[in-house]
């Protein structure tokens, strides 16, 4: 995953996290009704911020296996060059 795409999946889960935020700080002032609308969209919030968190862990994971493959490929492929 580039930088480009870490900073934009970054800034997205910060903007979800600060909305679920803001949700649950006007929940505590509503009618339980209301309270209750307000925490269930802040909690789908939470759950899609912590979605989009395991996927750019799960891609970080995938690239670095990729890495660290790709590097003993060509060690062993290459021992002189990579001294």
């Amino acid at each position: 995953m580039s930088e480009r795409n870490l900073k934009t999946v970054h800034n997205d889960i910060d903007t979800l996290i600060a909305e679920a935020q803001d949700l649950l700080r006007e929940a505590t002032s509503a009618t339980a009704a209301k309270a209750d609308e307000l925490r269930t969209k802040a909690m789908t919030l939470l759950e899609n911020a912590t979605a989009k968190a395991q996927a750019m862990q799960s891609t970080a994971i995938a690239g670095g296996k990729e890495l660290i493959a790709n590097t003993d490929d060509y060690v062993n492929q290459n021992p002189w060059r990579a001294i």
